[in-house]
């Protein structure tokens, strides 16, 4: 995938990466079955809104958000990154306000329509459309489970039932299929 470097679409792009599934993956690298592993995500994503904040608090993780960006040759084209910062107190993370506010001001960018954001959680996109990112994309890649509301949903070929898009929220199921949605950042 190619984006338009330098061209003159400005804003916030940011992708979520998936940390379910990591966090899942860590909790079985635990010890735990993936019954266990499934209950302790729920009981973290419930008590903290968020799998990871509790992740942080009881055990011993790092941030890989940058690790990710070099394995995905991505790095060069991203002119900064903003993430839960886990080495913080009170870090803040999505679909929390200051999150999304924190972009905007990493990347000089006060107009809200100029930011666009792809996430596989839905509350996510509500969050960044609450602070009026109008360019938002529900990504739920197939054969991969898709988690809301803490629960894991396995995605099949078909749209899972309630993830269809909605509120001009496009639904892709992979991340080639943003070329369709946004043709203006990427390189003809």
């Amino acid at each position: 995938m190619q984006w338009a470097k330098g061209s003159t679409v400005s804003g916030v792009l940011t992708i979520d990466f998936p940390n379910r599934s990591l966090s899942k993956a860590y909790f079985v690298k635990l010890g735990l079955s993936h019954e266990e592993a499934s209950e302790l995500h729920l009981k973290y994503y419930t008590q903290y809104g968020l799998a990871l904040r509790g992740l942080t608090r009881h055990h011993d993780i790092g941030t890989h958000a940058e690790r990710v960006l070099r394995i995905l040759k991505l790095d060069d084209l991203i002119d900064g990154l903003v993430y839960c910062d886990y080495e913080v107190k009170d870090f803040s993370c999505k679909p929390e306000p200051e999150f999304y506010q924190l972009a905007m001001k990493k990347a000089n960018i006060s107009d809200p329509s100029k930011c666009y954001f792809v996430d596989d959680s839905r509350g996510n996109i509500n969050g960044a459309r609450a602070q009026g990112w109008a360019k938002c994309v529900h990504f739920c890649e197939k054969g991969l489970e898709a988690m809301e509301g803490g629960r894991t949903k396995q995605i099949n070929h078909e749209k899972v039932a309630g993830l269809e898009g909605t509120d001009g929220v496009d639904v892709i199921t992979t991340l080639d299929e943003l070329r369709d949605v946004w043709p203006e950042i990427f390189k003809r």
